[in-house]
């Protein structure tokens, strides 16, 4: 018998739902019991393999103090037809791991611009891929905004 495979969108909701519980630092445990669900059925929403009812998408957006619209935007800016890049996709699963989590949190608790800048010079140069080359304008004018 041949697995079932998930919905696209269902897939893209639950991502969401996990890049959200990641950001605020809840296991699947706590979120679920949150939710008065097994962390099973918290795992399969995640990954699309059960769809996510509208009164329980409802919940899961209170909990995680965000509007239903979240779950949705990009999808719905790919269903209207706009192309988003697949930069965003990357950056995204990336934010969504362990390590870009304690990154991302590292370097914004880092006040000093002239830090900032030195930190993204050494990461450049560590780097081994062409993309970190080509990101570098958009990132620097990303730190003038804030320093």
């Amino acid at each position: 018998m041949k697995a079932k495979t998930p919905n696209a969108i269902d897939a893209y909701v639950g991502e969401r739902v996990r890049l959200r519980r990641k950001l605020l630092g809840l296991s699947q445990v706590s979120l679920s019991e949150s939710l008065g669900i097994t962390f099973q059925q918290l795992q399969k929403y995640e990954k699309g393999v059960n769809r996510i009812g509208a009164s329980r998408l409802q919940r899961i957006a209170e909990v995680l103090g965000v509007p239903i619209g979240f779950f949705f935007d990009e999808q719905t800016a790919q269903t209207a037809g706009l192309r988003l890049s697949a930069d965003t996709d990357e950056v995204a699963h990336f934010i969504a791991s362990k390590e870009g989590l304690a990154l991302t949190r590292a370097f914004i608790a880092i006040e000093d611009p002239n830090v900032r800048r030195k930190l993204l010079a050494l990461a450049r140069s560590l780097g081994s891929t062409q993309s970190v080359t080509d990101e570098r304008e958009g990132w620097e004018r990303v730190d003038e905004t804030r320093g």
